[in-house]
């Protein structure tokens, strides 16, 4: 019962990073597969936890990680920073347009 006590208070707290698979990618026809995004982060992941490894992630570290990458890959990441801190550049600030 803890097990599915834990696995709420994960689904709740991480509610807007999950995916609807069912929404709008679907009906845009876009790719809904995860299973080759799993295979690389679960090789990146086991490689990391190993003891041969020099340095290890904690399971907290890799899931910041893992957030922080899926933030890049989404094209999210520079707008956290916005919210995250208010002085960050502008959305229309000129060093983006030389970037785009």
């Amino acid at each position: 019962m803890r097990a599915v006590e834990e696995f709420h208070t994960y689904i709740a707290n991480n509610q807007a990073f999950i995916p609807n698979y069912g929404g709008e990618r679907y009906r845009q026809g876009d790719r809904i597969s995860t299973g080759f995004v799993e295979s690389a982060v679960n090789y990146v992941v086991a490689k990391r936890f190993t003891k041969k490894q020099q340095m290890q992630w904690s399971p907290k570290g890799a899931h910041l990680l893992l957030q922080m990458r899926t933030r890049v890959l989404n094209g999210d990441l520079e707008q956290t920073f916005r919210d995250w801190y208010p002085g960050f550049r502008a959305a229309n600030d000129e060093t983006l347009k030389k970037v785009a």
